[in-house]
């Protein structure tokens, strides 16, 4: 499936110098909704032609950094449209007919019983994690979840994300002069999995620090809400 979708997109990218930042805004809108989606076609390839200075401004540091703003955007934009895609339509509409949405049943079970059980963090955390980085906005719109909250760490995990991906694509432009566009994609899919053991012990410092930081105020706040005594 990665394959062909590269095909395809690598048609798009042939006027990178133009539309590069519009079209990896809509690729990552699209990849960050329910529609199954590689990232990393979108943005390895992007930071390898930052580096080579194919993009619209020329100069490489700052095509890579419109490069992870616009994955960015793109990614927030998808997520958000799935937040509120669940918050509008509810549960038994998407357990009845969410298999249309690519969305079946076991999946949405699945993603809720994740949300459920480590809370709010998920949404930071999933954005990281493959097969479930795209739906866990889902739960998040079933939940209500307060949407700053939402904002704030969807945006963390994604933004994380982007920036891991651009910068794989930005080292492979170092090594080599040019590269297919599969051969691309393939040799940043291998770095990234290599590699992926790092990206789970920072998660897992992540988590740690927020909640001992949760617990910490949680702590604070309910002795300070403790009556005097007299």
């Amino acid at each position: 499936m990665t394959d062909l979708i590269a095909s395809h997109i690598e048609l798009a990218a042939s006027h990178a110098h133009v539309w590069g930042f519009l079209i990896i805004f809509i690729f990552m809108a699209i990849e960050s909704s329910f529609i199954p989606f590689p990232s990393e076609v979108v943005m390895i390839p992007a930071g390898f032609l930052a580096f080579r200075g194919e993009l619209s401004f020329g100069s490489p540091l700052v095509d890579a950094s419109a490069a992870v703003l616009c994955g960015l955007l793109g990614s927030m934009t998808g997520a958000y449209f799935n937040y509120y895609f669940a918050l509008w339509l509810g549960r038994p509409f998407l357990h009845k007919f969410g298999h249309y949405f690519f969305l079946p049943p076991k999946t949405l079970d699945r993603a809720e019983e994740i949300f459920r059980k480590y809370g709010d963090i998920t949404t930071f955390v999933c954005r990281l994690l493959p097969a479930i980085r795209q739906v866990i906005s889902v739960p998040a719109g079933l939940a209500k979840m307060n949407i700053f909250r939402f904002s704030l760490f969807t945006g963390l995990g994604a933004g994380i994300w982007v920036i891991i991906l651009t910068a794989i694509g930005y080292y492979l432009g170092s090594l080599a002069k040019d590269m297919s566009y599969k051969e691309l994609v393939h040799k940043g899919k291998d770095i990234l999995h290599h590699n992926y053991i790092w990206i789970f012990l920072g998660l897992a410092v992540v988590i740690i620090a927020y909640l001992i930081v949760h617990n910490m105020i949680m702590k604070s706040s309910r002795s300070r809400n403790l009556p005097a005594q007299a």
